[in-house]
């Protein structure tokens, strides 16, 4: 994996807040509206991926 130096990391900064103040407010706000609807479940929010294998793990255990 490659570091970055400040002068990178500060460049990169940079240019992510400039793109995101280019882009206008309407396509902001459906970006984040369509990024709220595609959120995980809360579960897996919080816990991470345990209970969604756990849950896999029941659901076959119920089909047999």
């Amino acid at each position: 994996m490659q570091t970055l130096s400040a002068n990178d990391y500060v460049k990169y900064i940079t240019q992510q807040v400039v793109r995101y103040l280019d882009t206008p407010k309407e396509e902001r706000s459906v970006k984040k509206a369509r990024k709220k609807n595609e959120e995980p479940p809360l579960l897996n929010k919080w816990f991470g991926v345990l209970p969604f294998a756990f849950s896999l793990l029941l659901k076959k255990r119920n089909k047999k």
